[in-house]
């Protein structure tokens, strides 16, 4: 039987998780960019003020030196903000280490994956034991032919790791099938029902569905070789989902070329697309168990040093348009890491 292509909940792991507390969870797409900025002073907060701040677009970044050194002391005077180029009105700025931090890890599953899974559970695990501090949460998903939900969010970096461990290949090769595992029922996709590697589907519902409702620093951290192939949603709709969710995503690339013979390996530009446009960075380890390592230490630094800018934009239409964002920081060749930009709200319809 077809297993549905959503999150395939592992009611052992999970027995508290029950389907009413999914569904409560799907936000509504038109929602507002949600502000974390700290609170006005007393003397500014009128009605209208508190109106206006609901309204804030908050911007996560990070700021690297023409070394590629992060640069951890910017100041408020040091970045400016544009919307669309036009210059915005800066109402908070701060170095954000306290906040506290959401994550989402997947794992892509799928047959290309076979040698480097132990890898990645490894490093994933380590990586997790390292970053989660008291009031960050965490959770976990697998992706293949089917979209699994493994561990949902937690503190415990044990419990993260020991669901990561139980992470397994897909080797029934999709719709029951024989074949190369992963690409389903044969060594080319066909058309209908789960086929692949539904990367840009795992993205749509991690953001929607578990991203969308959190507060604070947000990133997902997907390890894949990019390739995806069967999914319902194209990729511009999971970079839509992401930047409405206030997502940073981080994509490890780790593949071996050699996996996919003569069908070629496309899966580069897409994890690139992914990251840049979303705030976060693609970072190519091939199977390299020490650039592993080292991608998850560049991700922590990362999100340990980063900045939350906050304006309330001057084009105050609520059209759903996507609105293009750029930072720019005082210094020589200051390179800013931050999303291309957001979707403002929908006004109610008459």
């Amino acid at each position: 039987m077809r297993v549905p292509r959503y999150f395939v909940f592992l009611l052992v792991a999970l027995p508290l998780f029950s389907a009413a507390a999914w569904g409560q969870l799907v936000p509504s797409p038109d929602a507002p960019p949600v502000s974390n900025a700290p609170p006005p002073p007393d003397d500014d907060q009128s009605v209208g003020t508190l109106r206006l701040n609901v309204n804030l677009v908050d911007l996560f970044f990070t700021v690297k030196n023409h070394s590629g050194e992060l640069v951890p002391h910017l100041t408020k005077d040091d970045c400016s903000v544009a919307e669309d180029k036009v210059p915005q009105t800066l109402k908070n700025f701060s170095a954000e280490t306290h906040l506290p931090l959401t994550l989402g890890l997947m794992l892509d599953t799928s047959g290309s994956q076979i040698d480097v899974l132990p890898l990645e559970q490894q490093a994933g695990g380590q990586f997790l034991e390292r970053v989660l501090k008291s009031k960050d949460q965490a959770f976990l998903v697998s992706f293949d032919v089917n979209i699994d939900l493994l561990q949902d969010f937690t503190n415990s970096p044990r419990m993260l790791e020991r669901a990561m461990n139980k992470a397994q290949i897909n080797t029934a090769g999709g719709n029951g099938g024989s074949g190369i595992p992963g690409l389903g029922g044969g060594t080319i996709p066909t058309h209908g029902g789960p086929k692949g590697t539904l990367l840009y589907d795992s993205i749509f519902l991690a953001a929607n569905e578990k991203m969308a409702d959190q507060n604070g620093r947000k990133a997902l951290i997907i390890l894949t070789d990019g390739d995806d192939q069967g999914s319902d949603h194209k990729i511009q709709e999971a970079i839509a989902a992401a930047q409405k969710a206030n997502t940073i995503v981080y994509v490890i690339l780790i593949a071996e070329p050699s996996f996919y013979g003569g069908f070629g390996y496309s899966g580069f530009s897409a994890a690139k697309k992914l990251s840049e446009e979303t705030g976060g960075r693609l970072i190519n380890v091939g199977t390299n168990g020490r650039k592993l390592e080292a991608a998850f230490q560049q991700i922590e630094e990362e999100l340990r040093t980063e900045y939350l800018a906050s304006y309330t934009p001057t084009n105050a239409k609520q059209d759903g348009t996507f609105r293009h964002i750029s930072v720019q920081c005082k210094g020589d060749d200051m390179k800013v890491q931050v999303r291309r930009g957001y979707y403002a709200p929908k006004g109610e319809q008459k």
